[in-house]
């Protein structure tokens, strides 16, 4: 990997459906609002963080989440875009570190920390391989 510029940025952004939505949940039989899910913020923020050090992989490499730290600060309806960006705030040892927000057209949606580490895609799909025949 070469190394990334502190403060670039990357985007994502999603129209929310309603797979989306705090209401899709089949997890339990508990009553959730049919709003953007929490989650799937999470994970729009770690798309954009991804971007960010996309371009600096080298063949066989890629970021994967390691901590997130975020605050949802606002409901999003269906229908409407969500935009995250994330912004490369440092390196701690072999993490990389971002500021992440969300927005929709209505302002701000959520904002946090995250933490991305870079690794082979074949020590990832080793390490799940053995984790299933463990389990």
């Amino acid at each position: 990997m070469s190394e990334p510029k502190i403060n670039a940025t990357a985007t994502a952004h999603l129209v929310v459906k309603e797979n989306d939505l705090a209401s899709a949940l089949q997890i339990s039989d508990d009553p959730f609002p049919p709003v953007f899910v929490t989650a799937r913020m999470v994970a729009l923020t770690e798309v954009a963080a991804a971007r960010v050090l996309q371009p600096q992989l080298w063949p066989g490499e890629l970021s994967v989440g390691v901590t997130v730290d975020v605050v949802h600060r606002a409901p999003t309806p269906l229908g409407a875009t969500v935009i995250a960006t994330a912004t490369l705030t440092g390196q701690e040892g072999k993490l990389f570190v971002f500021e992440v927000m969300a927005s929709d057209d209505a302002g701000e949606v959520g904002r946090g920390a995250h933490k991305r580490a870079v690794v082979t895609t074949e020590r990832i799909v080793v390490g799940a391989a053995r984790r299933a025949r463990s389990a």
